[in-house]
């Protein structure tokens, strides 16, 4: 009866954390072109304070008519899969292996350049995740030749 006891609070626990974690694919609005909130999730090309910018994503003439292929780049990020997609616009739901928390990771193509928006759904810190997530798709866009060194 003890061994139950003790099981029943770590079963409770987890079960909560699944159902707050946001594991089902929702509607979301293209957010590329918005700065983050004030919570340190996200990272985004569109916000100019330090602790939440990313680095401008300039294609390169290859990257500039290679849309596909930054598709295939982000869906091959780990533990993505797609949430949306719209004429150069992907929104890549990125989901936690232990916990499936969810983190969006937008990038919308314009012009020449990426917009790239990274954000946790929940929570409030994201330990760096989501800046090491738009850094890895940065270095794959910079082996695959389609962004400007």
């Amino acid at each position: 009866m003890k061994k139950y006891l003790v099981r029943l609070p770590l079963l409770a626990t987890f079960t909560l954390l699944q159902a707050c974690s946001n594991a089902d694919s929702v509607d979301i609005a293209n957010r590329t072109g918005l700065p983050c909130k004030d919570k340190p999730n996200c990272v985004s090309t569109s916000d100019e304070r330090a602790e939440y910018h990313l680095a401008v994503f300039d294609l390169s003439e290859a990257g500039s008519s290679n849309w596909q292929q930054i598709e295939e780049i982000a869906l091959a990020l780990p533990r993505a899969r797609l949430g949306a997609r719209s004429q150069q616009y992907i929104r890549v739901e990125c989901v936690s292996s232990v916990f499936k928390f969810v983190d969006d990771f937008e990038i919308h193509q314009v012009g020449s350049k990426l917009q790239v928006r990274s954000e946790s759904r929940t929570g409030y810190s994201d330990f760096g995740v989501n800046r090491e997530r738009a850094d890895t798709f940065r270095e794959q866009l910079r082996q695959a030749k389609l962004l400007i060194d």
